[in-house]
């Protein structure tokens, strides 16, 4: 077995994860969480919380969102033209596989496949004789598939929704309403965890490719016109291993390692925060178990870049089977999605910000002809008017440019509209601000922190998990179940738990064996209550690393513990 399976083996054992529905046979791309691992995870998401939000108290606030939004969220978004893989069917079989996948496991790395059209693909396949998987048999042409999962809201199938790919866009369109709720500034970040599922064509990594996973997501709005970052100096000199675009091109594969300050004044990175961030996690992902020098930040081409995206870099990790993976996302996202959003939604998603002295300037006015609108409209005139009042000149002209456009359910035609050039006293400027994102896989990050950690002392597991994550921070064991030992040990537990510390007692087995177990859920320390204790009042302390022991007062382990836990 290799480090993956015993991982898995070791998951399932002690209750970190498994398939999920595993008696019905399993779902491909969907993954049961036990005690173990819902603690785990709980952990890497505390973590993030306290890193990238927490941390950042009044820049950066907390949202929750649903999972099911309108579909016509996702038109705005271009997820519903846009969010596609590649597939590929077998003529003989009949299954399906992600038409890349398929190529690199059978024909090894291929430079720029991700970004290679579904014709390129059908070449590639031909020129490598790459053959179904499963059977050998012939595959046929590659198609593109939408990984969004489509429902309806209610009863009534006209209403199509879908589930969200990602937790971002119940964050732009509660933009404009947050930013008015915490006092108008910018910069401002807004934060999510929770569920996202996305209909993998064939997921086939345990925890690394899943179809429903929860995402850790920051959308940063900032001024595109005042794009410093103001904390960019607490990470200047940290350094960041970056394979940038034109190392990509050029087909290398080791990164430059260059400090903050260089990437951004090379232009290596073209946004400030997008920088930050990139630092940030990466002191994030070297404490959850990964040395800095399995970690790199790797572009992506232009060709490969989610439409939404002006640059991006992907955090990847190297791990035992699967090599580098990806574990977390960072996309220069520009304007993209709330001038998208402020489009279909026909309202003013724009920040105003005023000048300190006024000024004369020719501006763009869409005007109305509401006698043309009125005739032709009907009932439907207050409509189509606010949908133009609620539409940028600039960006209404450009629509129009080709004909008609459908603007919030009603239709605006060219001649609904003039369009002319005023000079106005212009207080300040309006303009739709710029998002830097940094986004986490907290399940990938969880199997991640486990493998870091997974290590064999004498023939047995040692989950060696940080501090800051450990599901469990203290086992408790009573040396035997007799002469009051037990019960000594229980009252013990309580002490622990009463000063906030997550204990585990168990006394089945051998003294020898529940170390095994305690070891193998990754808790740090193991407490024994023992004959001496009743004696003296200590107790054994063990080490999960080092396996040393030592005795402690009980009048002083709750001591002890807070000063552990705050190495």
């Amino acid at each position: 077995m290799d480090k993956y399976d015993k991982i898995v083996d070791l998951a399932k054992r002690r209750g970190f994860f498994w398939p999920s529905s595993e008696i019905y046979g399993g779902v491909a791309g969907f993954l049961d969480f036990g005690p173990m691992g819902t603690l785990l995870k709980r952990n890497v998401e505390r973590r993030w919380r306290e890193a990238f939000i927490h941390r950042h108290h009044g820049l950066v606030y907390e949202v929750e969102t649903p999972v099911v939004m309108p579909s016509r969220v996702f038109e705005a978004s271009g997820h519903v033209d846009h969010f596609t893989d590649v597939v590929v069917e077998c003529l003989s079989c009949h299954k399906r596989f992600r038409a890349d996948h398929v190529i690199l496991e059978q024909a090894g790395d291929i430079q720029g496949i991700e970004g290679m059209t579904t014709e390129q693909l059908d070449a590639t396949i031909k020129e490598k004789g790459v053959r179904c998987s499963e059977c050998g048999g012939k595959l046929g042409k590659v198609t593109t598939f939408n990984l969004l999962f489509r429902t309806s809201i209610g009863p009534y199938s006209e209403n199509v929704a879908y589930m969200r790919p990602e937790a971002a866009q119940g964050m732009f369109v509660n933009f404009k309403n947050i930013y008015t709720t915490m006092r108008e500034r910018l910069p401002m970040g807004l934060a999510q965890i929770g569920k996202v599922l996305r209909n993998e064509i064939s997921p086939r990594q345990g925890p690394i490719r899943l179809r429903e996973f929860t995402i850790m997501e920051i959308e940063f709005f900032f001024d595109p016109e005042s794009p410093n970052c103001e904390l960019l100096g607490e990470v200047g000199d940290k350094k960041l291993r970056l394979l940038t675009e034109d190392l990509v091109a050029a087909g290398k594969t080791d990164p430059k390692e260059v400090t903050v300050e260089e990437a951004v004044k090379k232009k290596m990175i073209l946004s400030e925060w997008q920088a930050y961030f990139m630092a940030l996690s990466t002191d994030f992902v070297s404490g959850l178990g990964a040395p800095h020098d399995s970690q790199m930040f790797v572009a992506k081409l232009a060709s490969e870049r989610a439409h939404y995206s002006a640059q991006t870099f992907d955090q990847v990790v190297k791990l035992d089977r699967w090599g580098w993976v990806e574990v977390s996302g960072h996309a220069y996202r520009t304007a993209y999605d709330v001038s998208r959003h402020q489009q279909f939604s026909a309202q003013d998603l724009s920040v105003f910000k005023k000048f300190e002295k006024p000024q004369k300037e020719k501006a763009l006015v869409a005007r109305p002809k509401v006698s043309v609108i009125s005739a032709e409209c009907k009932s439907d005139t207050g409509r189509v008017l606010a949908a133009i009042k609620g539409s940028g000149a600039k960006g209404l002209m450009e629509l129009l440019r080709s004909g008609s456009t459908v603007i919030n359910g009603v239709t605006v035609r060219p001649g609904y509209v003039e369009f002319i050039e005023e000079e106005q006293t212009i207080a300040g400027r309006r303009f739709v601000p710029h998002v830097a994102e940094p986004s986490f896989g907290a399940d990938r990050l969880t199997y991640l922190a486990m493998e870091c950690a997974y290590t064999e002392k004498e023939k047995r597991i040692v989950l060696r998990l940080p501090r800051s994550v450990a599901p469990v921070q203290v086992s408790v064991f009573p040396l035997v179940n007799k002469d009051g030992i037990r019960e000594n040990a229980l009252e013990i537990q309580n002490l622990i738990r009463a000063d906030g510390f997550l204990s585990d007692f168990d006394d089945a087995g051998s003294i020898g064996r529940r170390y095994a177990r305690s070891d193998e859920i990754g808790a740090p320390l193991a407490i024994t209550v023992d004959y001496q204790t009743l004696q003296d009042g200590t107790v054994t302390v063990r080490d999960r690393d080092t396996w040393e022991q030592s005795r402690i007062s009980v009048k002083d382990l709750t001591g002890y513990l807070r000063e552990y836990y705050r190495r």
